[in-house]
């Protein structure tokens, strides 16, 4: 039976493999570097993925476990995942879900199922008082600056596009240029204005830096995320939820889209003379709009050159 040539007791892997590297074997120093040097992938791997990203057996890989001081491969892995929790997650669930049989019906019927879940969950857990606070806070603002990134970049694209005609001016992060130039834009708000930050699992850094910076500053923040425990809720003054969960991807777009459609529903039956916003709208956009009148009947290309092809045979 082979043993390990030596043993570190407790810290991170990366505590663990300073103790014992000049220690180790070529082939476990190879596997430590490749660990060092790709942590967040390592994290993300089997034993066998492991073995043959480095180019060495499964045996000697749970042999480079026991090397650390791990009973073996599986208590290596869950060490190096940690702090990787929330971002390995989706993979994890990925992974497991696409070794289980089933039909393209199955999964798309089984997706549905699970909007249909997270939206349930959603308005159960709607607060009255936060929900007409929040419409408040949209109602009351002179400027409001939506912040997402990601797939939340898309949400929010979407929510200023339907509050649009009930607020004097809506902007967003996307195609902004980035957090530096929304970040100077951001500089000039006060307390008067609202800043609406999106983000759910995994959490985009810049908003919760945006939304820090800007609550120091006195602007009033609205959040809408996932969860109390999403580091957005404490840096905002009203935070809105939707649950998000979802097995093949991190998250589910549509239970956000959900809320955030119902959030803008909520503004424009409050809004002062929402009617007329939306028409005289809806006026101004008229020319861009495809409108067919019904008076004018065309007839088709192949009919219109056929006549005079006839007429010629006649003259013959």
């Amino acid at each position: 039976m082979n043993r390990p040539e030596t043993h570190a007791t407790g810290g991170t892997v990366n505590a663990r493999i300073g103790k014992v590297y000049m220690k180790l074997s070529k082939a476990h120093r190879k596997t430590a570097d490749y660990v060092l040097s790709n942590a967040f992938r390592s994290a993300t791997m089997s034993i066998d993925e492991l073995a043959n990203a480095v180019g060495i057996s499964i045996a000697t890989a749970n042999r480079f476990a026991r090397a650390l001081g791990f009973d073996g491969y599986p208590q290596f892995r869950a060490e190096l995942v940690c702090g990787f929790e929330a971002m390995l997650a989706p993979i994890d669930n990925l992974r497991t879900e696409v070794q289980r049989p089933a039909t393209s019906t199955e999964i798309i019927a089984n997706s549905l199922s699970e909007d249909l879940s997270n939206l349930e969950a959603t308005r159960r857990g709607l607060s009255p008082d936060l929900c007409q606070q929040a419409v408040r806070m949209i109602l009351n603002a002179e400027r409001i600056y939506i912040i997402g990134y990601g797939a939340s970049a898309f949400l929010g694209g979407l929510m200023a596009h339907g509050l649009d005609p009930f607020c004097d001016t809506v902007l967003c992060s996307i195609g902004s240029g980035g957090p530096s130039h929304v970040a100077r834009q951001l500089f000039k708000y006060t307390a008067r204005d609202l800043v609406i930050g999106i983000s759910f699992p995994r959490y985009a850094d810049d908003v919760v830096t945006m939304l820090r910076q800007v609550q120091e500053k006195g602007v009033p923040v609205l959040a809408l995320t996932d969860a109390p425990s999403s580091p957005l809720a404490s840096h905002a003054n009203i935070t809105l939820y939707a649950q998000t969960q979802r097995q093949f991807s991190p998250n589910s777009e549509g239970a956000a889209l959900c809320l955030i459609e119902a959030i803008c529903s909520a503004v424009a039956h409050q809004a002062k003379s929402p009617v007329h916003a939306a028409s005289e709208m809806t006026k101004f956009m008229l020319p861009w709009m495809y409108q067919d009148s019904g008076h004018t009947t065309r007839k088709p290309a192949a009919s219109i050159s056929a006549k005079p092809a006839t007429a010629k045979k006649a003259k013959k």
